[in-house]
């Protein structure tokens, strides 16, 4: 059945959070999966809202995600947080460090926080976006299981390991949030695809013989490409270093797969902080004066053109149904 759910902010956020007690989920990972599922559904892509809540929630229930976690978090060097999500969700161990992040990377003007054994990071542009929002520049990487090729006809080495990066554009003022993959879709717009019988565009994926398809469901069972050919392969190299090589997190080779199984993917994500400069205020507005001057001249800017801040959120008639059965369960 097509069509759409909309909802209250305050209603959504009920949802969700009734939908992660109802898969048995602590209040601690409810209360931070819910903050990050909301943003992506006002601010991010939507298959990373309501649709892939609905991953984590089934991840809950077949014991791919630790329902209450204890993350740990070490301070090796001064600025530098390295965290164990204790096989939870990655914004759990994110947000108990966040607070301490802030503060370092105010003092020293530069802070890493790092962590590995956790599920899949979801919207990786939620972890830079709640640092611009206090007024800081973030650079975010993460992995997760291998199904993007290097090249076609070559084995699938890697995730779709996106980067995101964040830069605050002043009060009230959306930022720059800039969140892609290396592969040349994201795995979301596969499974939505195929779920809504579309077909994708010629370049995205190959079979499991390696040929080009634009059927999503062979695309599942084949891999995606990387972006851009090799440079979107050595990109996809990059962010498993920053995120796997960093944190100590699975490389994407051994990770176990995110949507089924009982295993935890143990995945990496890697998180830079940076001051924008000493003369914080002017700096972000100088960037803002650019960014609305390449804007003038039809650049689009993301996190910022054709972005709003929304009341209400939007979900798909069957994505509702099926967190709406889990909340039926709290």
């Amino acid at each position: 059945m097509a069509g759409e759910v909309t909802l209250e902010v305050r209603e959504a956020e009920d949802l969700a959070t009734r939908a992660c007690r109802g898969a048995g989920a602590s209040e601690a990972t409810a209360r931070s999966l819910v903050a990050a599922t909301i943003s992506a559904a006002l601010f991010g892509p939507p298959t990373l809202g309501f649709p892939h809540l609905v991953d984590y929630l089934n991840s809950f229930r077949e014991g791919r995600i630790s329902t209450n976690p204890e993350p740990t978090l070490n301070r090796p060097y001064t600025a530098y947080f390295v965290s164990d999500a204790d096989r939870g969700i990655a914004q759990l161990g994110f947000d108990r460090a966040f607070d301490q992040l802030v503060e370092t990377v105010r003092h020293f003007g530069i802070a890493i926080f790092t962590q590995t054994n956790s599920y899949s990071a979801g919207e990786l542009g939620y972890f830079v976006r709640r640092l611009a929002e206090k007024g800081i520049v973030g650079l975010a990487a993460t992995n997760a299981n291998a199904m993007v090729v290097s090249k076609p006809g070559g084995p699938a080495v890697y995730s779709t390991n996106p980067m995101a990066f964040g830069f605050p554009m002043g009060e009230g003022a959306l930022p720059v949030i800039i969140d892609q993959a290396s592969s040349a879709t994201a795995f979301v717009n596969i499974v939505a695809a195929a779920e809504e019988g579309r077909s994708i565009p010629t370049g995205w994926a190959v079979d499991s013989d390696g040929n080009d398809t634009e059927d999503p469901k062979l695309a599942m069972n084949g891999a995606l490409l990387a972006f851009g050919g090799r440079k979107g392969a050595n990109v996809a190299l990059l962010v498993e270093m920053m995120s796997a090589g960093i944190s100590g997190g699975n490389w994407s080779l051994d990770t176990p797969d995110f949507r089924s199984g009982s295993a935890s993917p143990g995945v990496g994500l890697t998180v830079i902080a940076i001051m924008p400069g000493a003369d914080q205020t002017a700096r972000i507005a100088r960037a803002k004066k650019q960014a609305d001057r390449l804007a003038n001249l039809g650049v689009f800017i993301p996190g910022v053109t054709g972005t709003s801040r929304h009341e209400r959120v939007s979900i798909p008639f069957e994505v509702h149904q099926r967190v709406a059965e889990f909340a039926a369960s709290a």
